[in-house]
């Protein structure tokens, strides 16, 4: 960690977490917490909650949830060091450069210095594209049909036919080779030196979430190779962590994001009016594109070419899409053979029937699998049939098995149970017998009633911090059978023994974003009470039942030899008699709440 937890601290407190998220998210005040609709995925009911007692925010629809330095690095796609200098110089407040490792200083000034200079280098294409210079890139564009204020919006440029213009410039403006070199932006070899990576060509900054230029790609002018050129991996561009226009696609007002093939796809939706519109760099979509578009949206349409290479990789990216809970569905352009064209020829009114019109991605597999198969042959029409139905028992789930069962009798006009008992065939074969399932499930269950019973009483205990003395008495740390929550009661017993209540330093103390997530969780689970006696009565319920399995858990693990242990669990099994008479009263005061127990 670059810096220490008191500067951390003193970050956080400065930064009230309704101001930070206000500034990100529209919030209304709704009892002692704040609503609004979740950032993080789709929604129409305001289920993300801000807690300003807590200083977390939790949404109770996807589950994200944590600090002020978790939401600005899930929001921004920030680092943890990142979140905290942002935030820092959002309230003035000077970081000690002397918690920085040697490394870390180098990396991060490395960082900064290709960042400036990929900015130089974007306004010195910027101007060559619109001096003499520039017409032939200019031409190119014009005639593709973008406007200047596309151009302008997307800040494309021109690199010229001299293959150093861009050295020069950089040189004189006093960047050494050494940067230039890790920059991305120079080719260096023995018998020319360093001269400019991008040349005759019109350039297209890539931009981050944040509008950083943290690359370049470059369409040649004639028929050069290769048509399309990009920066090569740096210490700022990474392919697989990036999408081409997802820093003004994330604040589109669409529900779906567009995902293209290229730059000119996306820059032309754009100006058409579908400002969602994103595209991969240069390579095809991967997993982490995926988990990168889930976190904006619950559905991709993919808006392909129509040609073969178009089809496969929509092909390759529906199952990453699927597995990182993506809905796809695909987008027909026939018979024009990408966006551009369509738009072109038909307009933006008939583009976007094509996107109503988009087919469901399982679907379009099948019709792809189609033409492999004779269908006008009975053997070849059998064989899809199969084929269709061990795709269709490969679905986890039966609900979504037994409507696809339904849409291809539909598509193909064949028989449900014919189409239904194909697919039980499939399901059968292979299948192990599963033995006594119900206990282990009666087992699972029980597991989570454990673990919702601790989340509840660690939720209360930040809210009702008076109940502390009377929990404490009963219920102790280790009395919590998950290693996470055992270590989160640790630290929150601990802030109440110095009278030092601060969920949102809990939450930071952990690095992982599962951990966050899930401790976020702890401190907001709620369960629907409508009186301050059904709160009562389910605050005492809850202690009882935590302690309970706690018993329960040691009795389960206890060695019969263990003398000193039997007694310990005799005198917990005591207090659980003690726990039966335990009644929980929350009398509202004038300016505090009174917690009493008798």
């Amino acid at each position: 960690m670059y810096y220490s937890e008191d500067v951390i601290e003193e970050v956080r407190q400065q930064n009230d977490i309704v101001s930070v998220v206000s500034g990100y998210v529209k919030l209304q005040r709704r009892g002692s917490n704040y609503f609004g609709l979740c950032p993080f995925h789709n929604e129409k009911s305001p289920s993300f909650s801000v807690s300003p007692g807590k200083q977390m925010y939790y949404c109770f629809g996807c589950g994200a949830g944590g600090g002020v330095f978790q939401f600005i690095m899930e929001y921004e796609n920030y680092t943890f060091p990142e979140a905290v200098r942002f935030l820092a110089d959002r309230v003035g407040i000077s970081l000690p450069e002397e918690e920085y490792s040697e490394e870390a200083k180098r990396a991060r000034d490395l960082k900064s210095s290709v960042l400036e200079i990929n900015k130089m280098a974007a306004k010195f294409y910027y101007y060559q594209l619109r001096a003499p210079q520039g017409k032939r890139g200019m031409d190119y564009l014009r005639n593709r049909g973008l406007s200047d204020e596309t151009m302008k919006h997307f800040g494309l440029g021109y690199a010229g036919q001299d293959g150093s213009a861009l050295y020069r410039y950089l040189k004189k403006e006093g960047v050494s080779d050494t940067i230039l070199k890790d920059s991305g932006l120079m080719q260096v070899n023995e018998r020319q030196g360093m001269y400019d990576k991008f040349w005759n060509r019109v350039i297209f900054p890539i931009m981050d979430i944040n509008h950083r230029v943290i690359g370049f790609g470059g369409r040649v002018m004639g028929d050069g190779k290769p048509k399309y050129l990009n920066s090569p991996e740096t210490v700022v561009f990474d392919k697989s962590r990036n999408l081409y226009g997802l820093n003004f696609a994330r604040v589109s007002k669409e529900k779906t994001l567009l995902v293209c093939e290229g730059y000119m796809d996306v820059i032309s939706m754009h100006q058409a009016g579908f400002t969602n519109a994103v595209a991969s760099l240069g390579t095809a979509l991967t997993s982490r594109h995926a988990s990168i578009l889930k976190r904006y949206t619950d559905e991709v349409i993919l808006t392909y070419d129509s040609d073969e290479a178009g089809v496969k990789a929509a092909l390759r990216a529906i199952p990453l899409l699927k597995e990182a809970g993506v809905s796809t569905r695909v987008l027909h352009m026939d018979p024009y053979k990408d966006p551009d064209e369509f738009i072109k020829a038909l307009g933006t009114e008939e583009f976007r029937k094509r996107i109503d019109q988009a087919e469901n991605s399982f679907l379009f597999e099948l019709s792809v699998m189609e033409k492999s198969y004779d269908m006008k042959d009975p053997d070849g029409k059998t064989r899809f049939f199969q084929a269709v139905a061990g795709k269709i028992a490969g679905l986890e789930l039966e609900i979504e098995r037994e409507n696809y069962i339904e849409a291809v009798t539909g598509r193909y006009q064949i028989s449900y149970e014919g189409m239904r008992r194909m697919v039980l065939n499939h399901l059968m074969q292979g299948v192990p017998t599963r033995q006594a399932p119900r206990p282990l499930e009666r087992r699972v269950e029980k597991e989570d009633g454990m673990l919702k019973s601790q989340r509840l009483l660690l939720t209360w205990l930040t809210e009702y911090p008076e109940l502390y003395p009377i929990v404490s008495v009963y219920v102790h740390p280790e009395d919590f059978t998950d290693e996470l929550y055992c270590e989160v009661a640790s630290m929150l017993y601990d802030q109440f023994e110095k009278n030092e209540l601060n969920p949102a330093r809990i939450i930071n103390h952990f690095t992982e974003p599962e951990q966050q997530r899930t401790v976020a969780q702890i401190f907001n689970t709620e369960v629907p009470v409508d009186t301050v006696r059904e709160r009562e009565k389910a605050i005492a319920d809850t202690i009882r039942r935590v302690k309970k399995n706690a018993v329960e858990a040691k009795s389960a693990k206890l060695d019969p030899t263990d003398i000193q242990g039997l007694q310990d669990l005799i005198r917990a099994q005591k207090g659980l008699e003690d726990l039966s008479k335990l009644h929980i009263s929350l009398q509202q005061g004038q300016n505090k709440r009174d917690i009493k127990s008798r």
